[in-house]
This record gives C-alpha cells, structure tokens and sequence, in this order.
C-alpha cells in the first residue's frame, strides 16, 4: 500500500493514536445520543491530528457537523458504491485562518468558480495542513498563498475557534462524498486595522475570486435566522473583486448572497458556508467573552 503522505484525524484509544475511516462521522464517534455538536480534546502528534474525549472538568474544543452531513446519512448501499480510492482515503484536516483586525473585522475570500470542491463559496483562507507544519504555520501558509498577507507568528496570538467536520459534496442529494476533512478554525489577532491589510492584500485569482471584511454586525447576520429581520444592514455589501490577473476592484453583493443557505437539492448557489457559520458564531462569542 502506498504510503500515506497527508495529515490524517486519529482516535485516541487505550493509549494508542487510531486512523479514522473515511465513511465514520467523526462528530457521531464521540456523540453518545447522535448530537451533532460535541466537545473533544485534539493534539497534533508526529503527523497525526488526534482526537479525544475531552477531560472532565477540563472542558474542551467544540466539534460540530451539519444536521444533513452526509456522513451521517450514509446508507449502506451508498457505503458500497464509493470507488475504493476514496473509501481508503482517511479524513484529512485543514485549517483555516479567522483574522481579526484591530478594529474588530474579519476576513473573508470567495472561492474561485473553477475550483472543483465549493467554488463560489465565501470562507476565510485556509486549506490542507501539509506534513511537519503546526497549525499556525499552517494557517499563516494559506493566508499569505491566498491573500498575499504575511503576518509573523509572533503578530498574533492564535488559538482555537472550533472544529468543524466537513463532507463534499455537502449533501447526499448532489452525490456521493467524495472528500472528508476535519477543518480547524484558527483565530488570529492582527494589530492592523483592515484598512492597513487591506494594502497588502493581493489574491491568488486561481483561488479567491473576491473578498471582504465583514463587520461585527454583518457575521451577526450571516449567522441569524436568515428569515429574521435586518433592518439596520444596508441591502448591498461592498466587497473587493478580483480579476483575472490578480487586480482588485470596488464592487458590492446583494446582503441575501451573505444570508443564503445551502439548498436542500439542485446546484449550490453562492453563500457563506456553513462551517464558516459556525466559526463566525464563536468568534462573535469570543467578542463577548471579552
């Protein structure tokens, strides 16, 4: 068998660090009555990204799936059907960077339209964690191959949002899974405002099509009821386009593109995605915490 070259998730068991199989929801593994949130202990060890139950009294790092991960919904006749490359493949883990201005922004990048997994989807920079990186490094890697933003590790103090486990395609009802990450949501402080990043910032076109730095207010209302009320957030929200070559340019989205959700069947269609939802809410708390 060839040998694993990529960061894989691992169980911790009787002492031993485990791989997890591509078909096992990572999420249901450590949930007693099938919640699709939990709280986990997590490590990066010799290449392996392991996970545990979280120490009593401790507490822990949240790992959350969606309510309709196709993991979780797996039947066994679908279970059979996945080519053996893919059922062989692990659950890989990727990073990505929540960076935090100093005037309390986030970044966010829409994926170019031609990449084959979530294209059009609005995240903020991340990508596969690669052999002997931290998480930090990591996160620091893609931000800059994506943004053109390098920060120093010592600019920050990065820390754990979340985990998110994360299936393409998202639903069962656009085909079979084909990839399965865990994603680790990395939080990052900058002393710069976005206005100051915002001159450094040069994206990769073959990888982000567009970007913003979305308020306080704005994720309040990506992450709300998207049939609640929004009176106070103007119906358009100015965003940076990028072409072709790399240039920026002022342009601006309906605010309905932020508060989409993923249809339950058809083609996707341009949002927020939902495990950047799910980071977005924990930065918002970690904004009270302070």
């Amino acid at each position: 068998m060839e040998r694993v070259r990529r960061v894989l998730v691992h169980f911790c068991k009787d002492g031993a660090a485990q791989p997890a199989h591509f078909v096992q929801s990572i999420t249901g593994h450590f949930s007693e009555g099938g919640e699709d949130e939990v709280e986990v202990g997590c490590s990066l060890e010799r290449n392996r990204f392991i996970l545990h139950r979280a120490d009593a009294g401790r507490g822990g790092v949240t790992l959350k799936r969606h309510a309709f991960c196709p993991i979780k919904h797996l039947s066994v006749t679908e279970n059979a059907a996945l080519p053996l490359d893919v059922q062989q493949r692990g659950v890989d883990v990727g990073v990505a960077t929540i960076l935090q201005t100093a005037n309390q922004r986030v970044l966010l990048t829409r994926r170019a339209k031609e990449l084959r997994i979530f294209p059009n989807i609005w995240v903020p920079p991340g990508g596969h964690l690669e052999l002997d990186e931290t998480l930090l490094d990591a996160g620091l890697r893609e931000l800059q191959e994506e943004t053109g933003l390098k920060l120093e590790p010592e600019e920050g103090s990065p820390n754990i949002l979340g985990l998110w486990e994360s299936v393409f395609p998202a639903l069962l009802s656009r085909g079979l899974p084909q990839r399965h990450h865990i994603v680790v949501y990395l939080l990052l402080r900058s002393a710069l405002s976005h206005l100051e990043l915002q001159a450094s910032l040069s994206p990769s076109p073959a990888e982000v099509s567009a970007c913003l730095w979305a308020d306080r207010q704005l994720v309040s209302a990506v992450v709300s009821d998207p049939d609640g009320e929004n009176h106070d957030l103007q119906r358009s929200v100015s965003v940076s386009q990028v072409s072709a070559d790399g240039a920026l340019s002022d342009s601006s989205l309906p605010l309905e593109v932020f508060l989409s959700r993923a249809p339950v069947s058809g083609p996707d269609v341009e949002r927020v995605s939902s495990g950047t939802m799910f980071a977005l809410n924990l930065w918002l708390r970690s904004l009270d915490d302070l």
